[in-house]
């Protein structure tokens, strides 16, 4: 029997994160570049949630740092990173936090992925839908219900 879907909107304000045994795969250029089941978690109300998986468990030479940052006022300031397999190239796919905030000092060394923006990523073998908007990163699977923030008509929630 699988467990009832977690609806975002039970998620909390502020973001919490979680570690997580749930094993995830990103794909890219036609192979597995990471995989990990040392995975964390973050939830944030109307979001499905985002898995960050440590940098150690990425394939070496996946991960290129890239120049720019974002700052978030609970995690603290993003670094950039493009995924690289072979001859495929997804540019900023990744983002890490190299000095989080107390909070979320869990995310130290782990790196989030766009799910758009790799051939794939799955969670416990569930091929993962991406969050709708360029700016959000989360990743939907038959665990967890919207409505969720990104989707058309939700700017101002």
């Amino acid at each position: 029997m699988s467990p009832a879907p977690e609806s975002v909107w039970d998620y909390p304000r502020p973001p919490r994160a979680e570690p997580s045994a749930d094993t995830v795969e990103i794909v890219l250029g036609g192979r597995v570049v990471a995989r990990s089941a040392r995975t964390v978690r973050v939830l944030e109300t109307s979001h499905p949630p985002t898995y960050y998986v440590p940098a150690a468990d990425f394939d070496e030479g996946v991960l290129q740092p890239v120049t720019g940052s974002s700052w978030c006022e609970w995690k603290g300031l993003a670094s950039y990173c493009d995924l690289v397999s072979g001859a495929v190239h997804a540019d900023r796919a990744g983002w890490t936090y190299p000095r989080p905030s107390a909070d979320f000092a869990v995310l130290l060394d782990t790196v989030a992925v766009y799910p758009g923006r790799v051939e794939r990523c799955t969670v416990n073998g569930e091929v993962v839908r991406a969050q709708a908007g360029g700016f959000y990163g989360g990743w939907i699977t038959d665990r967890v219900v919207g409505p969720f923030k990104g989707e058309p008509g939700t700017a101002g929630w």
